[in-house]
């Protein structure tokens, strides 16, 4: 019989994340392991020894189907950042004493980069004490930042909401017969992806977005002013989509020009707000025209009402291909998608060096990025296969139906 099994999820959710946990779950069953336990919280509920036996609430093949369709993390999440292991030896001692109790021989992690970095650090440790526990990365962030991989799962179904909500911010703005200005503030530190789909809106029943700036580029804001009044001069209502994370020349976000906190996560990270804010109120300021900001934070994260089955497929993929790749031996890895065909698009699982993917962001390439507020076809085009056909959530009373633990 094949060894014990643990899995857990970190960093932000997303609407398909547990459906990589229900690909996990299901194939490391059906393969055969003897316990398949659920961090709670992930590593940093391992360390306070929380966790449960998933065969104990995921009882049918029913539940297993409501997982895929549950956004969000199913087993609870964290931000925390495991330390390097010459500085903190007992942290790890720790970890792996847990999971000597466990008696686990497969790890499995699901997130996005900074979680990547806890795989290569448990990876690396254990190696170093010749532990035989298996360490595999399973890829989740909405952000599509991850090397190597085509795209991440989560990311199809986010950029599916965008666009769609983006097509009725845009028919929003058509109802009045004088100029008004939109600024949607999408999710996207340094990666513009996200923002980026907000081009798919432009369809044969939408003209699309006007603008739209990624922080791969430098933002200029006497050019964005001059750019919205050429646009709103033709009496025609603007609508604006913009990363959280775009730059001034001089390095400076954005939103750091107007009220901000200067709070950082666990990671070092500036905790971001407030861009589309400051540039509505620069544009009624220095236009006088009525302008608003829209800023979609954490709706567009966990929008599983209108996910991508594509994108629950893939996710349900990754964790399966992650089971079959520990249960044959490897370890520090991560599974990655590769795309083998755009037309009809198909995509195949592999795995790569942890190594090569912790800690390095991929970012939008500047020949997809279309002067300085626009994208090229090509940047569409990649993106288009990720948000096609749907999974309709479970419907109950009118309202999506969720799996959701109970640890009572």
């Amino acid at each position: 019989m094949i060894g014990n099994v643990i899995v857990g999820q970190s960093g932000g959710p997303t609407a398909v994340i547990n459906s990589s946990l229900a690909g996990v779950y299901q194939t490391a069953r059906d393969r055969g392991a003897k316990k398949i336990y659920g961090m709670l919280h992930g590593i940093k509920g391992l360390l306070d020894r929380q966790y449960v036996d998933l065969s104990q609430k995921i009882r049918s093949a029913m539940e297993i189907d409501l997982l895929k369709r549950t956004p969000s993390s199913y087993l609870g999440s964290c931000r925390y950042k495991l330390p390097d292991v010459a500085s903190d030896k007992a942290t790890f001692e720790k970890i792996f004493a847990i999971l000597k109790e466990l008696e686990i021989e497969y790890f499995f992690y699901i997130g996005g980069n900074d979680s990547m970095d806890t795989i290569a650090k448990l990876s690396q440790y254990a190696e170093e004490i010749k532990s035989p526990i298996r360490f595999i990365g399973v890829p989740k962030t909405i952000d599509n930042d991850l090397a190597i991989t085509d795209h991440t799962p989560g990311f199809g179904s986010a950029a599916k909401f965008i666009a769609s909500t983006m097509k009725e911010i845009i028919r929003d703005g058509l109802v009045y017969d004088y100029p008004t200005v939109t600024v949607v503030e999408i999710m996207g530190r340094n990666a513009g992806w996200l923002t980026a789909a907000s081009a798919l809106s432009k369809s044969e029943d939408c003209e699309g977005v006007d603008l739209i700036y990624l922080p791969e580029k430098p933002f200029n804001i006497d050019m964005f002013i001059t750019r919205v009044k050429e646009i709103s001069a033709s009496g025609k209502s603007v609508v604006i989509a913009v990363s959280e994370g775009i730059k001034l020349p001089d390095g400076r976000y954005v939103f750091e020009l107007g009220q901000h906190a200067d709070s950082v996560d666990a990671f070092g990270h500036k905790q971001m707000s407030g861009t589309a804010s400051f540039l509505a109120t620069k544009l009624q300021l220095e236009l006088g025209v009525k302008a608003r900001a829209i800023e979609l934070s954490t709706l567009q994260r966990c929008a599983a009402h209108i996910s991508s089955r594509t994108d629950i497929t893939e996710a349900f993929n990754v964790g399966g291909a992650a089971v079959k790749a520990a249960f044959e031996g490897e370890t520090g890895k991560v599974v990655v998608l590769k795309r083998v065909s755009d037309d009809p698009y198909m995509c195949i699982t592999e795995t790569a060096d942890v190594r090569d993917i912790a800690n390095v962001e991929k970012k939008v390439p500047l020949e997809w990025i279309s002067g300085d507020d626009h994208v090229t076809k090509d940047l569409i085009h990649y993106i288009h296969p990720l948000i096609q056909a749907e999974l309709s959530p479970i419907m109950v009373d009118g309202l999506p139906r969720h799996l959701t633990l109970n640890c009572n």
